[in-house]
Formats: structure tokens, sequence, C-alpha cells
């Protein structure tokens, strides 16, 4: 898959769920690799930040990030859903004021927006981070927790529970991104009445209403106190004795509020950075607990920048040993690839197991054997070898040979009894016979080689 970005911009306009202020946000079309920025053009120089986990500077009631001591916006996250579940990769989001508008506490007049605009594939490959094991996040205090397990695709489920009779314990799923728009987008944001007036007393919440939120109204109060508070918040009084929601639309579904913490899961996703595939299980999300995973799957991510191919063993191969040697000319003891398991257009993975009895062991060592590294980078010539000949008519008629090798490092040894993985990509078409690779050695999830190389093909004569 390639990356995307919006087809041409759109603008969104209302007010600030916090500050009341009116409010515009455009969303413009970013060039590959960009990821999502934020820029306030309201502050001199119009300064940008980088919608990723480290810059959240707040999770109070909402995401905000920031930079220095002017520059924040809050209220992102519903934005962010949007783009990443809708598979936009690189954004440049424009905004007059210190938080995105709250519309109607949703994000579905962004994902109607992003579908009027179009999305246009980039040339870039996306850049998926797969999850291969367990990661987990915890916060014993509050209960929290969000895990992620390896899954085919970016998949989700949040558990809910809540102090009150109306909202106790819900969950909701989506098990595949694309029924994000119809199943969750909608889903609008939601307060207590108990934590209303905590709220504008932080000097939040000064655009809220009933158009822009579930107001969940489960444990009396006064008449007096819940007037005064309808007063602060501009709407109409209720009788304090009528417990219950309250707002203008009625609800989507039963459990409105826990599809909308699971959209807020989403958003702040967005902010690892990446597109991942895996399953999020979210166990009482917040934004706090969110940005803590987002932050830990960046480091994660960081440390495990190139990831090795998912192989199975027990999957039939693309390519078996005797299709190798009809494409290759080597034999014993230089045939260094066993088979193939994954073959594209622009790439392949090819495997070798290593044994005791290979012979280069006798004289590398007798006393500690160790695969030399020249033939680790033999090894992926020869993959990157069978992505090229495969093309060709007559492949035994065409031998390859290197001209340039760049960029080797060797990370670990290899010994007796590694599986090595071997990925290797093309870095460009090939043109007048010269082919450039970039190839990569791995044992388990850990790269132990990696090099650029560049060969010619030549028929032989």
């Amino acid at each position: 898959m390639k990356q995307k970005t919006l087809k041409g911009s759109f603008s969104l306009f209302g007010k600030g769920l916090h500050t009341g202020l009116s409010l515009t946000v455009t969303f413009n079309p970013a060039a590959e690799n960009t990821g999502y920025k934020i820029q306030r053009i309201d502050l001199d120089g119009m300064p940008t930040i980088d919608a990723v986990a480290e810059n959240v500077v707040d999770t109070q009631r909402g995401t905000v990030l920031g930079k220095g001591s002017d520059f924040r916006v809050s209220t992102v996250e519903h934005a962010l859903a949007a783009l990443y579940a809708l598979g936009i990769d690189n954004c440049l989001m424009q905004v007059n004021g210190p938080e995105f508008p709250i519309l109607d506490g949703s994000a579905i007049q962004y994902v109607n927006k992003i579908y009027e605009v179009g999305i246009e594939e980039q040339n870039a490959p996306k850049d998926w981070y797969i999850i291969h094991k367990k990661i987990e996040v915890k916060d014993e205090e509050s209960g929290s927790s969000i895990t992620i397990l390896p899954d085919d695709e970016f998949s989700l489920t949040a558990m809910c529970s809540f102090e009150s009779k109306f909202i106790n314990s819900q969950f909701a799923t989506v098990n595949k991104v694309e029924d994000f728009p119809t199943e969750i987008a909608p889903a609008r944001t939601f307060v207590f009445v108990r934590d209303i007036e905590p709220l504008l007393q932080a000097n939040l919440i000064k655009g809220g209403d009933l158009d822009n939120a579930i107001v969940i109204y489960e444990r009396q109060t006064t008449q007096e106190r819940l007037d005064m508070l309808a007063d602060m918040l501009h709407v109409e009084h209720r009788d304090a004795n009528d417990l219950g929601y309250i707002q203008h639309k009625p609800l989507v579904w039963e459990n409105e509020c826990t599809r909308h913490k699971l959209l807020d899961v989403v958003g702040d996703m967005a902010l690892i950075g990446r597109p991942i595939k895996g399953r999020i299980i979210a166990t009482r999300p917040g934004h706090t607990i969110n940005n803590k995973f987002a932050r830990l799957m960046r480091k994660e991510i960081r440390k495990h920048e190139i990831q090795a191919p998912i192989y199975d063993p027990n999957e039939e191969p693309v390519m078996d040993v005797n299709r190798i040697r009809e494409l290759l000319p080597h034999r014993y003891p230089m045939q260094l690839v066993d088979k193939v398991v994954s073959l594209g257009a622009m790439s392949i993975v090819g495997i070798k197991n290593i044994t005791a009895n290979e012979p280069f062991f006798q004289g590398h060592f007798p006393q500690e054997p160790v695969m030399p590294g020249v033939l680790q980078i033999e090894a992926m010539a020869q993959c990157g070898g069978l992505l090229v000949l495969n093309t060709l008519e007559e492949p035994e008629r065409w031998s390859t040979y290197f001209m340039k090798i760049d960029g080797v490092k060797f990370r670990q040894k290899v010994v007796p009894g590694d599986t090595l993985i071997f990925k290797v990509e093309l870095l460009a078409p090939v043109r007048h016979g010269v082919s450039s690779m970039k190839g990569y050695v791995f044992v388990g999830d850990h790269i132990v080689t990696e090099a650029s190389f560049t060969a010619q093909i030549v028929k032989n004569k």
C-alpha cells in the first residue's frame, strides 16, 4: 500500500469546547512522509508542531499539544481519529486559535469532509508497524489499561465502567477500520453533571452545550444548583427530579459513550506517527492512559525501526529450492537461499537455515563457528537476483554480478541453529541492466546485517 493525503483543502468552522472562541480549522494536502502537522496561523511566525505523542502537554479533558510557553492546541483527537481511520498519512492542519472547533462533539463532520474532498494516493510506501507480540501499559490506581496484540488489521475494543446507573459497564468494538465512519465517527463526547462545575472552575467547557455533548444527570441535586449550572452553560432549565440523558439529539446507540471513548483512542493512537496492524484492547481508557501507551509505542518503534518480515514455516513457499535453481546458477556450497516466502514487484523475502554442517564452519572457526559476513551479503544478493531474474524470460540465460556494496553493518553473529530471514528491496526500477537494492538479514526480530548494493544483470554468452 502507498501513503495517502487529501486531494484538496477543506475548512470547518465552529466554537471551541473549552475556550468558547469562534474557530476555523483548515486541512491541507501534505508531501510524502510529512505525517500530521498542526499550525497556529493566529500566532506570530505561524509556528507548526508535529502531532506526536511526545508533544502532548496536557490530557485533563482532551489531548493538548504544545511547545514552549505560547503554543497550545487542544481538542485535536476527533480530527486525528478521522484522518487516521480513513488512511490519511500526511496532512497539514491550520487553526486560528488554541483548539479545534468541537462541532457536534463527534468526528463525523471531519469524515464527511474528507470523503467530499477526496483521498489521493502518493508514491511512497505506507510504513506499517506490525505488532508481533503483546505490549501493555497499566495504571494500577485508576484500573485503566491498554493492550495491543498481533492482528492482520487495525482493530479495537473499548471496555468502560462508570459509577452510574445509566452507563455502568459497556463495551464497543470495531473489527476493521473501514467500519469507523459508520460505527464510531458519529459518537459524541459526553459529560456528567457532577463534573460540570469543576470543569467550569478550571476555566474549561466555555463552549459546551446540548448540541455538542451528551450530558448525563444521574445524581440528583437541588433545583437551585441545577438552575445555576444551566445558566452558566446557557442552556434551558430542567426539573431536578428528572434524571437521565440530556441532549437535543437522542442517543445514536445505547453504548454511544463507550463508542466515543473508542473514537478518542483512535485519535490518540494517531499520535504514534505510523499506521498500526494490531488489535487494541482498552479498559477504562482516557487521554492520559492513551498518551502513555502512544509514547510507549513510539519507543518500541524506535527500537525496531526496521521490522523483520513475518515468517510462518507452515506456509508453502513462493519459491522452493528447485525453482531457485532454475533462476540462479549457484550450487553447493554457494547456494545460500533455501526458499522464498514472499515476492512482490519491488521486494522479496528469503530464508536460509544455518546448520552445524555448513562447509564454511570448518575454517570459520572450528572452535567458535560463525557465518562469514561476506556470505551473508552474498545470500542477500542472491535474493535480489531472484527478485530480478524472476521477471525475465529465459532467466537461465542471465547472471547477476556485484558492481558496488555500500553501508554494510554487522550487528551480531550468525551461528549454527539460526534461521536467517532476508528482506531485499529495489531502491529503483532496473535500468540498462543495473539494479540498486537495500538488504537486511534478520534472526528473529533482530537485524544482524544490512547493506546496500548495486548489481549488473548480464546475458550469458
